[in-house]
């Protein structure tokens, strides 16, 4: 807990068996509340160790993808009074040290999400992103930049936090429940007028580090440029997608978890 706001980490998951112990010892306990996981049917024991390791673990019966993953982690942290959620993946590709300064930046007021970037130091290329994966960051987010009038460093990233009146105000049951989920997140964090704040923060790729392949990137990628284009056109009133409209699905407070026991 910090400044008497409630921490929960939550962990959209998937074969991370051979990481989630690593990234879980890493969390600093002192200031979080409650650490939640959410498996997406995974083909490996990923369930059983995080039941092992104490942290709350729900799983889906089938593969419902990233995006739905994501739904499933927020409405349970939100289930569990969070006053501030931060996304962690389990494969120990960020570091979890970060997580008490993410989460200050939020519980003091500063802002309303905040980003942790693997660009501000150009730390990227360093940690192992591949040549085509750090072009297409740079590409994607200059464009995205010129669209949405903004000036992050990046939008790309996976290690996120949120304060729990961003999770509960933006339409996020209308969002896609595949990767580009993260990117139609961050559109809406914008378009509702919350504030992103970004910290840097050291990655590491590796043989058992999540990444998405070649053709889900390009997938990805066009799917980016998508939603910086409805952005736009949505802020200037000319056209609205679902996502930017009044009636968009907030996320279905009332959605059944299936909490793992063993």
């Amino acid at each position: 807990m910090i400044n008497d706001k409630k921490v929960v980490v939550i962990m959209p998951a998937y074969n991370a068996e051979k990481t989630l112990e690593k990234t879980f010892s890493e969390i600093y306990k002192g200031i979080v509340d409650s650490v939640i996981l959410v498996d997406d049917n995974s083909i490996d024991n990923t369930k059983e160790i995080a039941k092992k390791l104490g942290i709350t673990t729900i799983v889906h019966k089938n593969n419902l993808g990233y995006g739905a993953n994501q739904k499933s982690c927020y409405i349970a942290a939100l289930k569990e009074n969070a006053d501030i959620v931060v996304m962690l993946h389990p494969d120990y590709q960020y570091t979890p040290k970060l997580i008490p300064a993410m989460a200050s930046m939020i519980a003091f007021g500063e802002y309303d999400a905040v980003i942790a970037s693997r660009i501000l130091t150009g730390s990227a290329l360093k940690g192992g992103m591949p040549l085509y994966k750090y072009v297409s960051n740079r590409f994607l987010t200059f464009f995205q930049n010129l669209f949405n009038g903004k000036n992050l460093s990046e939008y790309h990233s996976g290690f996120r936090a949120f304060s729990s009146d961003v999770l509960k105000n933006l339409p996020l049951g209308e969002c896609d429940d595949d990767f580009i989920f993260d990117n139609q997140m961050l559109s809406l964090v914008f378009y509702y007028g919350f504030k992103i704040g970004e910290i840097s923060c050291p990655t590491k790729y590796f043989p058992d580090a999540s990444s998405i392949n070649f053709k889900r990137s390009l997938k990805y990628g066009f799917g980016v440029l998508g939603v910086s284009l409805e952005y736009f056109l949505a802020n200037l009133g000319i056209y609205k997608s679902q996502i930017f409209k009044k009636d968009a699905r907030k996320l279905d407070m009332g959605a059944k978890l299936e909490y793992y026991s063993i």
